[in-house]
């Protein structure tokens, strides 16, 4: 688990095939590294298999090329790093899993004073998950959406974050890693089943009990801010 608040730009500086898969070599000056701890690098949950003078190796599954922006970064390319989060440390972020639901592109860059604000298209069926004021992570950073409509979201990067991460160095073209809010996903699939067990009761189920069972559960959503 991860907060999305990036400890150090590290730099992609090898991809090489491995099976199906590839193994990555980043230059990082993190330490003391551990052999099996996870790192996010550009959002994705890795498992350190070779530490390294500059830094460290990892195995990347052809899921994860395929998911991610991993499979098609360059070699020199930054990317952001966050180690594990310590049970019991602050949580500054929000809660990231490291898993990458889909890779989106940057559409527009504005500057804002000294902040930048970013615009990102995403895939249609991820629309659900991204609300005004909630949390996603480009990227591996944890960012506020400022507007969500359509298929796009806006964010503001400040300078510090500007300075930490990759962010200020993206083109308008570039893909990023997206992750959404752990706890919209959930709220979703809440939803989902209530409507689906509403919608197709069994024989044996008396249809106004589901009725009143699915607006107890919208109910409760609704009264704990998740609607």
């Amino acid at each position: 688990m991860f907060t999305g608040l990036v400890e150090e730009k590290g730099v992609l500086v090898a991809r090489r095939p491995h099976g199906p898969g590839a193994v990555v070599h980043v230059r990082s000056t993190l330490k003391p590294l551990v052999l099996g701890e996870s790192i996010a690098v550009d959002g994705t949950c890795l498992t350190v298999t070779k530490i390294l003078p500059d830094g460290f190796e990892a195995d990347v599954s052809a899921e994860t090329l395929a998911r991610t922006t991993l499979g098609a970064l360059a070699g020199g390319a930054p990317v952001n790093l966050e180690r594990s989060l310590a049970l019991g440390a602050r949580l500054g972020g929000h809660l990231v899993s490291g898993h990458v639901d889909d890779v989106c592109t940057l559409t527009a860059r504005v500057p804002e004073g000294s902040a930048l604000c970013l615009t990102f298209e995403f895939p249609p069926r991820l629309a659900r998950f991204i609300a005004q004021k909630g949390s996603v992570a480009v990227n591996g950073v944890s960012l506020t959406v400022n507007v969500a409509r359509g298929r796009t979201f806006d964010v503001t990067v400040i300078p510090h974050t500007s300075e930490v991460t990759s962010l200020a160095t993206l083109a308008v073209g570039d893909a990023v890693n997206l992750e959404v809010d752990l706890l919209s996903r959930y709220v979703a699939r809440l939803l989902e089943v209530g409507s689906q067990a509403a919608q197709a009761p069994d024989a044996s189920a008396d249809p106004a009990a589901h009725e009143a069972s699915h607006a107890a559960w919208m109910d409760r959503l609704k009264r704990n801010g998740m609607l």
